[in-house]
């Protein structure tokens, strides 16, 4: 589908036409929580080798933020993440429908898919590893609260570091000479942040991860930060990015767009791409 196309789809000819595109970012959402809670129950729980062999709390939180951002980025460039676009979060999403990229029908697919695919995920993760192991309290599913600094400091921390990721994502995206790194950065971003910023609030950016831990541990609690914070920092990022760069300088909404996979978007990588229009840096 491009911009070009006059003809309305029926939400049930949206749904036939796109439904590959849904359960990919349902399915790489879930397979990218299996890797946290496996990681996460390998570097922490209190019976594993590698929790005894690794002391240091530090040097475990940098194996899980690479581990995690090594996740992200073969999603992103991997053949689901190349057609779905590996927006794998509902706030990403929302951020491109404010940005105009994406259809109302298809942002709804994609956010109804993501916090299925994460729930998803958190349960497989119980089936395969073990209630007891996903339960304790080392573990916990791998649920996102704050830190010792208290919810204020996650909140600003979530909504800080959600900034910096969609700044970085769109600044990277639109230029055609940068857009294949994208994944990259945004994997290198992640690894980062959990390394560094999780003491404070578990490191999420992201509703439906939080939702999907939050759900199988039955823990509620603070789960208003990670649906509101992450929400606050990308839309801020979008608007600074707008204003900066203006209303035509968001091409597209893929992490990966230079592939051979089609684009259900509204789309004008190629477009631009055929006029040999100057893409805004």
């Amino acid at each position: 589908m491009n911009s070009s196309e006059t003809a309305v789809p029926t939400v049930r000819e949206t749904i036939r036409g796109h439904w590959l595109e849904y359960l990919i970012e349902g399915a790489a959402l879930a397979a990218f929580m299996i890797v946290a809670c496996l990681f996460v129950a390998l570097l922490e729980h209190p019976s594993s080798p590698v929790r005894h062999a690794i002391d240091a709390t530090w040097v475990r939180r940098l194996l899980i933020g690479v581990a995690m951002g090594a996740t992200l980025i073969a999603i992103v460039y991997s053949p689901w993440g190349k057609q779905s676009g590996a927006h794998l979060n509902p706030v990403v999403t929302l951020t491109f429908f404010r940005l105009q990229r994406i259809e109302v029908r298809d942002a709804a697919g994609y956010i109804i898919a993501q916090f299925a695919g994460a729930a998803l995920g958190v349960m497989t993760s119980v089936w395969l590893i073990g209630k007891d192991v996903i339960g304790d309290p080392s573990v916990d599913h791998a649920v996102t609260r704050p830190g010792m600094h208290g919810a204020v400091a996650a909140f600003v921390a979530e909504a800080l570091i959600s900034f910096v990721m969609m700044l970085a994502v769109l600044q990277i995206s639109n230029q055609r000479a940068l857009n294949r790194y994208t994944g990259l950065i945004a994997g290198a971003l992640l690894a980062i942040f959990i390394a560094i910023e999780s003491p404070f609030s578990g490191t999420s950016m992201n509703p439906a991860r939080s939702f999907g831990s939050a759900l199988s541990a039955r823990d509620w609690h603070w789960l208003w930060i990670y649906f509101t914070a992450p929400v606050i920092g990308m839309f801020v990022a979008a608007e600074l990015y707008l204003r900066t760069h203006g209303n035509g300088a968001v091409l597209c909404c893929k992490l990966h767009h230079d592939n051979d996979r089609r684009c259900i978007f509204r789309c004008r990588y190629h477009e631009v791409a055929t006029q040999k229009e100057r893409i805004p840096s």
